[in-house]
């Protein structure tokens, strides 16, 4: 474990800890900066000084996050449709039926949280609307869906608590959304131990593992014979391949290339991209070498889907470049995970890899679910006519490393 890795495992267990013993603890949204940050709290610690605080300090809505099967039980259901991360999949709003008098008040509200979060509770039990604000959490948290309710759910899992708890949003003396360095100086300010949505998926891609080899055979290509594998991510039920020859399981760096599925480039060799001429190098190299991995990981267009590239396709067309085509679209720029990739070299035995990359975020990624990268080995394929311009906004817009470009 690198010096990263232990800060980050540092930060995660003063989370947990500071969440088992019924203290506030800020979560940030590291990955998307523009959401800010939440107060979260285990519910079944939630006292009326944490609601009080949370009203008064945070601004937010004081919710609750719990699982859909906790909601059933409470016969309550979403009230929108989800909007991605846009908003929390909240239901109606609630009220514990007994025990409180307006409602209102943080001695109402926590009493409210309370009985929600009981699994002995029932739909007699409360009463809308109300004053506490439930929302869903994916039932696998933050490795499927990066909200606050999921990151409420898994700070409790973590603190060996039931997956449930109160939350609220931090924003400003104008009620905008605190971000940046005044959310830092509010976490300060008020002595809150602070985590990220990021440290806290990376902690679990390092600690838990989501996929299984389903099965495997020979693969004889163009390039030479392969060892074929199939992975299944067990959240998400998508496959993805491993491809690789000679022994792997030694403590010796292995050579390593993971990549990204591109349909068009990879089987009908576009000249809009890079990829099939990559994934050919790469394969060429590894069983040149004798020894070496090629995960083959099924997230079509940086994440977007294949008819999502083809929409984008068109916009570049007209002239953007791929970018702005996917920020035009509303879609990510870049929403690949390679932390998957990491459980897969893990499942293979491999530890530390030399990494044919052009990509910085790919070592990254690696290195925070505990791969050590020893060596990045350029993969780089000179621009053509056809593809220049995108090889030039990967260099300048997404920082990879060309020196050909």
């Amino acid at each position: 474990m690198n010096e990263a890795e232990r800060e980050r495992e540092q930060r995660v267990t003063q989370a947990a800890g500071a969440f088992r013993r019924g203290q506030m603890v800020l979560v940030r949204d590291d990955r998307a900066p523009q959401r800010g940050g939440v107060l979260v709290s285990a519910a079944e610690r939630t006292s009326d000084d944490v609601v009080n605080f949370m009203a008064a300090h945070g601004r937010g809505l004081v919710s609750l996050a719990l699982m859909p099967d906790r909601l059933e039980r409470l016969g309550l259901a979403p009230v929108s449709p989800d909007r991605g991360l846009a908003r929390e999949r909240y239901t109606a709003s609630i009220e514990a039926k007994r025990g409180v008098s307006t409602g209102i008040s943080a001695l109402d509200r926590a009493r409210t949280i309370h009985v929600a979060a009981n699994p002995q509770s029932r739909p007699e039990d409360i009463v809308t609307p109300g004053h506490v604000f439930p929302a869903a959490a994916e039932p696998d948290g933050l490795i499927v869906r990066a909200g606050w309710a999921e990151a409420a759910v898994d700070l409790a899992r973590l603190a060996g608590m039931q997956p449930a708890g109160a939350f609220c949003a931090v924003l400003d003396d104008a009620g905008e959304v605190t971000t940046g360095a005044a959310l830092a100086d509010f976490a300060r300010t008020h002595g809150l131990v602070t985590v990220t949505i990021g440290e806290l998926i990376d902690h679990r891609m390092a600690s838990e593992s989501f996929v299984t080899q389903q099965n495997q055979a020979l693969l004889p290509t163009a390039h030479g014979d392969f060892i074929v594998r199939v992975f299944e991510n067990g959240l998400t039920g998508r496959q993805h391949l491993a491809l690789s020859c000679g022994e792997i399981r030694t403590g010796e760096p292995v050579l390593v290339r993971l990549h990204s599925e591109c349909l068009t480039g990879d089987v009908f060799g576009s000249r809009r991209c890079d990829c099939g001429a990559q994934l050919d190098r790469a394969l060429a190299a590894i069983h040149a070498e004798g020894r070496g991995v090629v995960l083959y990981l099924r997230q079509e267009g940086r994440g977007i889907g294949l008819a999502n590239k083809v929409r984008a396709y068109s916009l570049q067309d007209a002239g953007r470049d791929t970018v702005e085509a996917n920020v035009e679209l509303g879609l990510p720029i870049d929403q690949r995970d390679y932390g998957v990739a990491a459980q897969m070299l893990h499942a293979l035995g491999v530890a530390r890899v030399r990494l044919m990359t052009n990509n910085p975020e790919k070592i990254d990624g690696l290195v925070a679910a505990g791969v050590e990268v020893v060596s990045r080995e350029p993969l780089e394929v000179a621009p053509g006519a056809a593809n220049r311009a995108y090889l030039e906004t990967k260099k300048h817009k997404l920082g990879h490393l060309l020196d050909e470009v």
